[in-house]
């Protein structure tokens, strides 16, 4: 399913994304890559949900789909079909389009076994976290300082909130 996804992505950023400009787009892209490397570097040892892998791949090359693809590809559809200028109504349609896909995407993952929850961590937190992340990607779009200052507590608060055991390596512990 992974790999499909993934197949699926470079499609639809090849058919509907704006990707001859995508360098218009690759500071969200990285941000976008940035909180999903972030989050498997802090959550190594205490995954709070986890791809599970497909027949053709493991959790490495899932992992790498989806920092190296899925995200950036959906960043890049995201921010590059904004609809600027478009009125309230279709800025909301867009939003909610996109916190769609993703929920719909999970929900079925879910019920097939590709993602697992842990340590208090559900699909309902998952869409929470969409409803926030792509307003996110939007401002780190127009105000990059804002949206790097903003993500410190949201980050603090999920690891506060599942009780994410982060520690220093013993070397540096002294």
């Amino acid at each position: 399913m992974h790999i499909i996804l993934s197949v699926f992505v470079i499609f639809i950023v090849w058919k509907w994304g704006d990707w001859r400009n995508w360098q218009k787009y690759h500071a969200v892209m990285l941000y976008f890559v940035m909180g999903n490397l972030l989050y498997n570097f802090l959550t190594a040892n205490y995954f709070l949900w986890r791809l599970e892998a497909d027949f053709l791949s493991n959790l490495t090359l899932t992992e790498m789909l989806y920092t190296f693809i899925i995200f950036p590809g959906t960043a890049l559809l995201f921010i590059g079909n904004y609809p600027e200028g478009k009125g309230l109504k279709r800025v909301l349609l867009h939003y909610l389009f996109y916190i769609g896909w993703y929920a719909g995407i999970e929900l079925i993952f879910s019920h097939t076994g590709h993602i697992i929850y842990q340590f208090g961590w559900t699909y309902w937190w998952s869409v929470g976290f969409d409803l926030f992340m792509f307003p996110m990607l939007r401002l780190f779009y127009k105000k990059p300082l804002l949206a790097y200052l903003l993500s410190i507590p949201i980050g603090v608060f999920f690891i506060l909130w599942f009780d994410v055991p982060v520690h220093l390596p013993v070397e540096q512990r002294k």
